[in-house]
């Protein structure tokens, strides 16, 4: 029978591709129009051959169970494109250059002088009680002044139509590999599609990435030495860490693989000897990354990479200490920074939030639990927060404790109906909720990614699209509609 649009329906949401009148957007037109052409059959024929492609290419990801063991499993992918049109995007990419661009600005304010704290814009507080904020890192100034080198910010669409902000992922964010792996398994399943429109490429990610790293070298050589630093094969995030290493043409390495001198630089020990690294892009987080500094029982870092470091000898990315910023409760501050840092309004709202630490936002959110969406400051991937309308009362009132115990500790925000994207499920098209993580490089310039790694929440109803948690992807299509 094929995909008849006018029986797809998803009341009261915004859908990205159809209309509450069963219409194709502008933008999707053509796509709807040819997806419509196909069968059931066709369909499925079209699944199983992205499938394959994605067992052949051997993109996975890990997900852990709660006795410490772990599990490869093929990565989840939907054959139906989310479609946004060049000209929406081209906003969007404004607006997290600007955002970017505020955020490194905070991050050096808060090792340098504070202002943003002096003059009453942020309070002192978040800062004392954060547990990203590494005071070791006082006083350092990496080039460019750019602390989060990569930057993933999460995107959502409310049911008004507006695209928020939802998080900023600076520590060591994650998804880059399966965006690029997206387009390629959608070039094999819909390889006439790609001659017929007009689609943004975004196959220059890996060079743009090495061209950034290689800026950052403390030696203007022709061609740094960059490195890729993985906790090892048992990191969810691995096939990452290997496919980008592989894309740039760069070594992987594990922190047994380096060492740091008596002349703090860092050296890769290699079968001819130690060869001298200029740029780590480091995939391990702060607290393993040196245990002369941080923890000191870490086998996952490099003893003395901070010394190396702070004396200029090495390039970090991210940059130690960037996570401040990687905080839900920094992350209500955002708007604050653009205006005071670049005397502009933010052009990409942040969605509404309330802070705990805050005695009349914690009041309410303590009334209103069944409402909204609890998140913890410093939690990542989904993990521990509440999400009201589908709480039961026990977890509500876990919830109510945790947060009188450390208010600091959590904001809320209203549930917002993510928008959707028609998806395959069981030979039947249903929409399925998403959000979207474009990924943001900062160097000497800017660049942004065009699309970002949309996530589909594949079970219906649920908002949750992290793949650890039964999500999955779709690949994104900015399409320019003038050309």
């Amino acid at each position: 029978m094929g995909i008849d649009w006018k029986n797809y329906k998803y009341p009261e949401l915004y859908d990205e591709l159809i209309t509450d009148k069963g219409k194709p957007r502008k933008v999707a037109q053509a796509l709807a129009k040819q997806l419509a052409k196909y069968g059931d059959e066709e369909l499925e024929r079209l699944k199983a051959t992205a499938e394959l492609a994605i067992k052949e290419m051997g993109i996975s990801f890990t997900v852990y169970d709660q006795e410490g063991g772990s599990i490869d499993r093929q990565w989840p992918f939907d054959i139906i494109p989310r479609v946004i049109s060049k000209k929406e995007w081209d906003v969007v990419e404004e607006g997290l250059k600007q955002r970017v661009k505020a955020l490194n600005a905070f991050i050096s304010d808060l090792y340098g002088e504070q202002k943003i704290i002096k003059d009453g814009v942020f309070p002192a507080e978040v800062i004392k009680n954060s547990k990203n904020f590494r005071p070791q890192c006082v006083g350092m100034k990496p080039a460019f002044g750019v602390w989060a080198h990569i930057c993933g910010s999460d995107l959502v669409r409310h049911s008004d139509g507006q695209i928020y902000v939802l998080e900023d992922n600076l520590r060591v964010p994650s998804g880059v590999s399966y965006l690029l792996e997206n387009r390629q398994v959608m070039k094999r399943v819909f390889a006439d599609l790609f001659g017929d429109f007009s689609i943004t490429p975004v196959d220059d990610y890996s060079s743009q990435l090495f061209d950034m790293l290689c800026a950052l070298s403390p030696r203007k050589i022709a061609l740094p030495q960059v490195v890729v630093l993985t906790p090892g094969i048992y990191n969810s995030a691995y096939f990452e860490h290997a496919y980008l290493a592989q894309q740039m043409g760069c070594e992987l390495v594990e922190g047994t693989d380096l060492v740091v001198s008596d002349d703090d630089c860092v050296y890769m020990k290699t079968i001819y000897g130690l060869e001298r690294v200029d740029v780590i892009y480091r995939r391990v987080d702060d607290m393993f990354l040196d245990p002369e500094v941080f923890n000191s029982s870490s086998v996952l870092g490099v003893r003395g990479l901070m010394r190396a470091w702070l004396k200029g000898n090495v390039a970090l990315a991210n940059a130690p200490g960037a996570g401040v910023a990687d905080d839900k409760v920094v992350y209500a501050f955002v708007p604050d920074m653009i205006k005071y840092y670049l005397g502009e309004e933010a052009i990409l709202p942040n969605v509404p939030t309330y802070l705990c630490m805050k005695p009349d936002d914690c009041a309410y959110v303590l009334e209103h639990l069944e409402e909204l969406v609890v998140k913890p400051a410093n939690e990542s991937g989904g993990y521990g927060m509440l999400v009201g309308p589908k709480s039961t009362r026990k977890e509500r009132e876990k919830f109510a404790e945790l947060i009188k115990a450390d208010p600091r500790n959590y904001i809320a925000q209203p549930t917002l109906n993510l928008s959707t994207v028609p998806t395959l499920i069981d030979g039947e098209v249903e929409p399925r909720h998403v959000d979207m993580r474009p990924f943001i490089l900062s160097g000497e310039q800017i660049y942004v990614t065009t699309g970002g790694l949309t996530r589909v929440a594949l079970k219906k109803g649920s908002l949750v699209v992290n793949s650890s948690q039964g999500g999955g992807s779709k690949d994104t299509w900015i399409i320019d509609e003038d050309a």
